[in-house]
């Protein structure tokens, strides 16, 4: 389906056209148009991706314009920076690193563009909050207290949902321009993904620092981290075909970085050495030299 869905992107202009449209027209579907974008950017080049862009800030437009979310239009903009910064350097790694820089930009004009919007959905968000509060007390759970949330933290977490998803949209559209013009080639270049060693220390620091510096600041750490998490992944799935391990061991490793807060730090501090170490390269020395002994 997938499939399908980019080679009718890919048939002509208006065809792409219709999905990027129709996809930032919807809430829910934002992501296929941001995909669908970074697919012809990919492919055709930035002056494609750019118009195709263009056009599906329209809707986008109307979405602000009527809830003051301008979520949609950093999405598609997001995912199309992405992309140019892909095709432009043929990297993927530096395309991931560039999501951080793109959580910031987010959050600021999310600050700056969306104060009033902010505003509504703390105090909505922080009105339920001490009522579940109000109502655990009464049936008897104790004194609970849950921290309300401020207008910055509450934007540095729409601003890195933002960025996360958009990446995603990068990836997505990359992996429907390996399946149409180079079969499995994705797989392959998602498997070698690494981060330069500086980089890496750099961000595992800047998310130490954004830690401990608070809570305003502690929703920050995710943005940091986000290149290193999904490098991760490019990690447990190397190591995955390396050693023959099935789908139910990766979903296995899905399952325990969603529910296990420190298998997501235990995952970072694995990127960070790696990027020293390179275990890829290791897993293949040490298969070359077992298949000599053989």
């Amino acid at each position: 389906m997938m499939r399908g869905l980019a080679e009718f992107i890919m048939r002509g202009r208006w065809q792409a056209l219709g999905i990027a449209v129709l996809g930032s027209g919807s809430l829910l579907f934002g992501w296929i148009s941001a995909a669908a974008i970074a697919l012809v950017t990919l492919r055709k080049g930035t002056a494609s991706g750019g118009w195709l862009a263009l056009w599906a800030l329209l809707p986008a437009a109307i979405i602000t314009a009527m809830t003051g979310d301008t979520g949609s239009a950093m999405l598609l903009l997001g995912a199309y920076g992405l992309a140019v910064v892909l095709r432009e350097s043929v990297s993927l790694s530096l395309a991931v690193m560039a999501s951080v820089p793109l959580a910031l930009v987010s959050g600021m004009a999310l600050t700056l563009l969306n104060g009033p919007f902010l505003e509504d959905l703390v105090a909505t968000f922080n009105q339920a909050l001490a009522q579940l509060e109000q109502d655990l007390q009464q049936e008897g759970s104790g004194e609970l207290a849950f921290n309300s949330l401020a207008v910055p933290q509450v934007a540095a977490l729409l601003a890195t949902g933002n960025a996360v998803i958009a990446l995603l949209s990068l990836m997505l559209g990359r992996y429907w321009q390996a399946a149409l013009y180079n079969p499995g080639g994705f797989g392959a270049e998602f498997r070698a993904l690494r981060l330069p060693s500086g980089a890496a220390i750099a961000m595992a620091l800047a998310a130490g620092a954004l830690w401990w510096m608070g809570p305003d600041w502690r929703v920050w750490s995710a943005a940091a981290v986000l290149p290193l998490t999904i490098v991760g992944f490019a990690l447990v799935h190397a190591y995955a075909a390396r050693a023959n391990k099935g789908v139910a061991w990766l979903t296995l490793m899905y399952v325990l970085w969603i529910v296990l807060d420190p298998v997501k730090w235990v995952w970072v501090g694995c990127v960070v050495v790696d990027a020293f170490a390179d275990f890829r390269a290791r897993w293949a020395s040490s298969s070359g030299q077992g298949s000599g002994g053989a």
